[in-house]
């Protein structure tokens, strides 16, 4: 199988080489052919024979840009060569060649015609051996080219076939990238829209603090620095998921938006609500063990929710497809990063669930994880079941807050 591959992509790599390869193969043929002692009442192959046999076979070269025309006139060309008495026989896997082309490259009522064609000057050159052979000219002339005609007719539905398999193959990846586009679109829509909900409570603080601040300026010197403090900080966090915001509703122009408007929504979760997330699904039947690394600090407002959104849909990931298991959100807290790890000890099917159809989960888990320059990493473990390796980088508090006043004289 191997090599009828390599030959194939040869010839479709090279395909006059290989259609002057096959012509002087054939004439090779029907030169050793040629050098056996024919049948009396034909000629030995002399000169002019073998000019003939070469001028014949020389056409095949072209079977494969003509091959109607090619098939005529190697029959012709043949018509002529018995007709000056040589040997059938010798020319004949030229024709059967010529036959199989046509039959793969040309609709059946056109290789039919050829077929009679070829199996016509077949009989012609038995009869010449006298009409006591022509039965056995008549079953050769139709046996040969029958078998050749429905070898070429088999392969010509074959390359029809593939032909439509890829154009379904390519029609299927087209509607997959078009749903993995819509995907990621929708989940964009929906992150946007929770950014705003965070960037809605980031300006009421400042709206509170700024009155705050008016109202106490002149009795309570210290509340109001304080208050304008916040304010300072509350502003640089707003105007980074402000940003986030701008990223995530930057799509291409050919990419479809628009989910159902007037919903509504409830304050965006974090990870102070994880215990209650973790409550509904061990009351779902499934074992949750959270364990915690390092020293818990709040985390920008933004950065909580994506954290909460991704361990909502692992654990939701668990329950539908991990089967009996059980499972551990692990919450690492570094001086510049924050890890969670959710891993289970079940069947571990959604990495070929993903390999086979991106799902909308895990495309809105990397989108949010990307969103706010993370990382997501999912995968079977080597114990069994599966694994999410979400890692957030948290820059330092101070820089953070600092930000907005960048660039300022």
């Amino acid at each position: 199988m191997r090599a009828v591959a390599h030959l194939r992509q040869l010839s479709d790599r090279h395909p006059l080489l290989v259609d002057v390869a096959l012509a002087g193969a054939t004439a090779a043929v029907s030169l050793v052919l040629g050098r056996q002692d024919p049948p009396e009442q034909f000629r030995e192959l002399d000169g002019v024979g073998y000019a003939l046999t070469c001028l014949v076979n020389a056409t095949l070269v072209a079977r494969r840009r003509a091959p109607s025309s090619v098939l005529l006139l190697y029959c012709t060309l043949w018509v002529g060569y018995i007709a000056t008495g040589y040997w059938p026989v010798v020319n004949s896997a030229g024709a059967l060649l010529a036959l199989y082309t046509v039959a793969a490259h040309r609709p059946s009522r056109i290789s039919v015609t050829a077929a009679v064609v070829v199996a016509t000057v077949w009989l012609y050159g038995g009869l010449a051996l006298g009409t006591g052979f022509a039965w056995a000219a008549l079953a050769q002339s139709v046996v040969w080219t029958a078998v050749v005609w429905h070898f070429g007719n088999r392969a010509q539905q074959l390359a029809e076939r593939n032909r439509r398999l890829a154009v379904l193959a390519e029609r299927l990846r087209r509607d997959r990238e078009e749903r993995a586009r819509r995907a990621v679109t929708e989940e964009r829509v929906h992150i946007a829209r929770e950014l705003h909900d965070v960037v809605a409570h980031h300006m009421s603080v400042i709206s509170v603090q700024a009155g705050l601040a008016r109202y106490v300026l002149e009795s309570d010197p210290v509340t109001s620095r304080t208050a304008l403090e916040t304010v300072l900080r509350t502003s640089g966090e707003a105007l980074r998921e402000m940003r986030r915001v701008l990223a995530v509703l930057h799509v291409d122009a050919d990419e479809v938006d628009g989910a159902p408007d007037g919903e509504t929504y409830q304050p965006s979760p974090g990870i102070d609500r994880l215990d209650e997330l973790v409550e509904r699904v061990r009351g779902a039947g499934v074992p949750v063990e959270v364990v915690v690394v390092g020293v818990p600090r709040p985390l920008a407002a933004g950065l909580d929710l994506c954290a909460y959104r991704v361990i909502q849909e692992c654990l939701t990931n668990v329950l539908r497809h991990a089967g009996p298991t059980c499972a551990t959100v692990t919450l690492h807290y570094d001086a510049d990063r924050f890890v969670v790890r959710v891993s289970d000890a079940g069947r571990g099917m959604a990495e070929s669930r993903e390999d086979a159809k991106p799902g909308h989960g895990l495309i809105g888990m990397r989108e949010r994880a990307r969103v706010y320059g993370g990382t997501l990493v999912t995968g079977s473990r080597p114990q069994g079941g599966f694994e999410v390796l979400l890692t957030l980088p948290t820059p330092d508090a101070e820089a953070e807050w600092a930000e907005p006043g960048e660039g300022r004289a």
